[in-house]
């Protein structure tokens, strides 16, 4: 009986854990060595940030539907358990 209490505390954890990072980003600066020399010589910072913003959305789209696969099937494994 502790062992399953131990594992449900670390499982709510663990979700707490990941709600916080879905919910609270850091902002990263993520793009290509070509694009930011691109932006960096134009002198335009707005459009950087543009671009900087549509690469992170690209990014985060696989992720998040990966996770939405992922939960579904352990749904589905924990119906089929009980």
């Amino acid at each position: 009986m502790l062992v399953r209490i131990k594992d449900k505390n670390i499982r709510i954890k663990n979700i707490l854990f990941f709600i916080a990072h879905v919910l609270f980003p850091i902002t990263f600066k993520a793009q290509c060595a070509m694009c930011r020399a691109s932006l960096e010589s134009t002198g335009d910072v707005a459009q950087g940030e543009a671009i900087n913003d549509g690469i992170v959305y690209l990014m985060a789209i696989p992720y998040i539907l990966v996770g939405f696969a992922g939960y579904y099937v352990y749904k589905m494994y924990k119906k089929k358990k009980s």
